[in-house]
């Protein structure tokens, strides 16, 4: 009976204590512009990209909060690319076979005054539906109910047969 009651509560201290470590949370796969590159070329699909810099604190809390919910990230590693790029960067960037430096006058990389069609505002999420497509950028500080939307009309392709506004109209969030 001893070794009954023995084995019983080694049983249950185990599953006490694994109950309470935590687990381990699933992050966006973030890829660099010369990881996109060569993905990309493997495989086509749509691209998401987070023009941020390291003292923007609202790109923080997009990180925590947007990036870190478990909907956003499942869509977005499943649908996207993502590619952060700090638009500080100095380091020479190729997008689409196009170099892009540093322009040491503004302090800022070129690729994002590209992506963001020379509007830096930080953060930045821009969708980019195909390498060689015109980037869709949506400034600021975006909520996870504020980026369903976005995220679901290009990675749902819904903008080949209809206009954002139109999908937005019909479109029922979920997060």
């Amino acid at each position: 009976m001893q070794k009954v009651t023995g084995f019983l509560i080694i049983v249950v201290l185990y599953f006490v204590t694994v109950s309470f470590v935590p687990k381990t949370k699933e992050k966006i796969q973030w890829l660099t512009v010369a990881q996109l590159n060569e993905a990309y070329r493997k495989n086509p699909k749509p691209i998401l990209v987070d023009v941020y810099t390291s003292w923007c604190g609202w790109c923080k809390v997009m990180d925590r909060q947007t990036y870190g919910n478990a909907k956003v990230v499942s869509y977005i590693n499943e649908h996207y690319y993502a590619v952060k790029l700090n638009a500080e960067q100095k380091d020479s960037l190729e997008w689409n076979g196009k170099k892009y430096g540093y322009d040491e006058a503004n302090k800022v990389n070129e690729l994002a005054v590209y992506l963001c069609y020379g509007q830096l505002s930080f953060p930045t999420t821009v969708f980019v539906t195909d390498i060689n497509a015109q980037p869709a950028a949506l400034p600021g500080y975006l909520k996870v109910r504020e980026i369903e939307t976005p995220l679901n009309f290009f990675g749902e392709s819904a903008y080949k047969t209809q206009n954002f506004q139109d999908f937005n109209k019909a479109f029922t969030n979920n997060w």
